[in-house]
């Protein structure tokens, strides 16, 4: 399951809009997007990475909140064409996209919460901040995650037979 959010960082020239697809698994960052904007186009282009690095299997579930984003036909129709199934939380409940929600409080909190002189600052930071640190070196500090890095975890799942 796929589970995914919109999240901005402040810069001097307006906010930048960070779309992401976590994979509940292992909590890897597995795509993302962003953007001066928080339109359909943001969170298609996010679901387009994901699919671009592979292992995006038709069935899989795409979870988020009902953001407008979410529910736009430009969204629908690419995970209709992907052969993905889509779900949405209830509306007004953090709760049911708990997992996303976390990796925004973990992003503020490693990256703070100023205000970055321009957007192009702020990409670099989020991409440093995902590709190498949420990705590569953040441990899953729990056995049932076998205190494994989210990339690590990929990895083993790749090669583990089905059972």
């Amino acid at each position: 399951m796929l589970v995914g959010d919109i999240t901005y960082l402040p810069t001097a020239e307006g906010r930048l809009h960070l779309a992401r697809r976590l994979d509940l698994a292992t909590r890897e960052v597995v795509g993302y997007a962003m953007a001066d904007h928080h339109r359909a186009e943001l969170v298609v282009d996010a679901l387009e990475m994901t699919h671009g690095r592979g292992g995006l299997e038709s069935g899989y579930v795409v979870h988020s909140d009902r953001d407008s984003e979410y529910t736009s036909t430009q969204f629908r129709q690419l995970t209709t064409e992907l052969g993905l199934r889509q779900n949405c939380g209830r509306t007004g409940s953090r709760f049911d996209n708990a997992a996303a929600e976390s990796f925004r409080a973990l992003l503020k909190e490693k990256t703070g919460t100023r205000i970055r002189p321009d957007r192009a600052t702020a990409r670099t930071e989020v991409s440093f901040f995902i590709e190498t640190f949420c990705n590569h070196r953040r441990l899953r500090k729990h056995k049932t995650f076998g205190y494994l890095t989210p990339a690590e975890a990929s990895q083993r799942d790749q090669h583990t037979p089905a059972a």
